[in-house]
């Protein structure tokens, strides 16, 4: 499969965590290196990145780890640095990396506050500054940010610090869809439903069931969902899009509570 042959794409997140479920970043990783790219695999997990790694080159494909800690700007610099130095270019970006946020407004840890903030959002905004302009000068590309349903609506826990960073990231890829659309930038978003991913692996059955039930496909998402809709993002077929929020979430917010009570309720 060759959709992004010659082509170079970061993946943050891009360990292999758990064996409860595949994580966006890992799949993501796979698919790009199935389909012909060279990978960068960032993650401040290097045990985790380096099975991903393994699995790419089971298979016949490129990639190399970059440990970082996307929180700060001088691993967001670095990384993009590396991608070039390593590969000679760039023209995909996955900004994939997050971490969950608890509470209600009135329940906010200001240090919990911060550092999601920084890790889901900020961590966006500053590997984006130093993507840009190596990815206008390989002639333009693909950035690829990874929001939540719980970004565009309220979810089903008490997760201000996360939703808020969510939809910080569906502005942030607008803006840059606009900002640098003329550089030959496609920039867009994806906003994961309910899946079954290492994030949620200690939910219980029962939340686990009402989570799938909630959609109206009725069907479980797993990381191998959103990494197919990111194949297609960063890949030519889509040269026309950019600006646009993908929702890949089994048709969540297609629909009202109401319209799914009968489901949930059987």
């Amino acid at each position: 499969m060759s959709r992004l042959a010659g082509k170079t794409a970061i993946v943050t997140g891009a360990g292999a965590r758990s064996e409860q479920g595949v994580g966006t970043g890992h799949a993501t990783a796979v698919l790009f290196a199935r389909e012909g790219a060279r990978v960068l695999l960032v993650d401040n997990d290097v045990a985790a990145a380096e099975r991903t790694l393994v699995e790419i080159e089971a298979e016949g494909g490129t990639a190399s780890v970059f440990e970082a800690d996307v929180a700060g700007e001088p691993d967001c610099r670095l990384l993009v640095e590396a991608a070039v130095d390593r590969f000679g270019g760039l023209h995909v970006l996955m900004n994939n990396v997050g971490i969950p946020g608890h509470g209600k407004v009135t329940e906010i840890d200001v240090e919990d506050w911060d550092r999601v903030m920084d890790v889901n959002l900020k961590s966006m905004a500053l590997i984006c500054k130093y993507a840009v302009p190596a990815m206008a000068c390989s002639g333009g590309g693909s950035i690829i940010n990874v929001s939540s349903i719980d970004g565009i609506r309220a979810g089903a826990f008490h997760n201000v610090p996360y939703a808020v960073a969510k939809g910080g990231v569906i502005t942030l890829s607008r803006a840059m869809a606009v900002h640098h659309g003329r550089e030959g930038i496609r920039v867009n978003a994806i906003a994961p439903g309910h899946l079954n991913t290492p994030m949620v692996s200690r939910l219980d059955d029962e939340t686990l069931q009402l989570r799938q039930a909630a959609g109206p496909l009725g069907t479980e998402g797993t990381g191998w969902d959103v990494a197919w809709a990111a194949v297609f993002l960063a890949s030519d077929e889509s040269r026309w899009i950019t600006g646009v929020v993908l929702p890949v979430d089994a048709g969540t917010l297609a629909a009202t509570p109401l319209s799914m009570l009968r489901h949930l309720t059987d």
